[in-house]
């Protein structure tokens, strides 16, 4: 399988339409276009019943102490985990495209509802939902994609790997709410093949110039 997109080329910036923070001059970060990707893939195995997407941010910081505060700086050495933005499940086996903006065009305060999603396909809770959940005007169930917002003042670039995955069965056995691990756990001996296109992304102005 190959995973391409007409919205930004594999290792290379992603467009602030697809983000969910842009970088302002005066208050660090301004909400942006909020949009998923276009995302395209060839070369499904034969058998393939169904495909679940998946996009993951490998580089968040494993402690927040330092994170989007004046006169401190996200240290490059700090352990990262991995930050879900995007968990989308049951896309049928006949499908191979996915337009831009197709389940998320802008930002919704206390996030997109689900599971249930377009094209009968349902999505998870993405991690937005618990880095908002202490946050009176934003906390909620964040359901489908929310695009990438790094702490403005982050040493590294962040990179954001869309994967597909490719299943010999017709949906993916979960019920009600899920998240991103919830699926990688579900679908183990189911994947037939995958394919994965990763961007990348910064909020720090030093790192957008450089």
């Amino acid at each position: 399988m190959k995973l391409t997109s007409k919205s930004f080329a594999d290792q290379q910036f992603i467009p602030q339409a697809n983000a969910f923070g842009k970088i302002d001059s005066e208050s660090h970060i301004a909400l942006a276009g909020n949009r998923n990707p276009h995302l395209a893939w060839v070369d499904a195995p034969e058998g393939t019943k169904s495909f679940v997407v998946v996009c993951h941010d490998p580089d968040v910081p494993s402690k927040g102490d330092d994170v989007n505060q004046e006169g401190r700086e996200v240290p490059a050495s700090l352990p990262r985990v991995d930050f879900y933005h995007w968990v989308l499940i049951d896309v049928a086996g006949s499908v191979r495209e996915i337009a831009e903006g197709a389940y998320s065009d802008g930002i919704t305060p206390r996030g997109k509802g689900g599971p249930l999603a377009a094209n009968d396909t349902r999505q998870g809770v993405n991690d937005y939902t618990g880095w908002f959940a202490a946050d009176r005007d934003m906390s909620g169930d964040y359901f489908g994609y929310d695009g990438p917002c790094p702490p403005w003042n982050d040493a590294i670039v962040h990179r954001y790997v869309f994967t597909v995955y490719a299943l010999d069965i017709e949906r993916v056995p979960l019920e009600g709410r899920f998240t991103g691990p919830d699926v990688l756990r579900a679908i183990q001996g189911h994947v037939l093949a995958q394919a994965a296109l990763t961007g990348k992304y910064t909020l720090n102005p030093a790192l957008a110039s450089a």
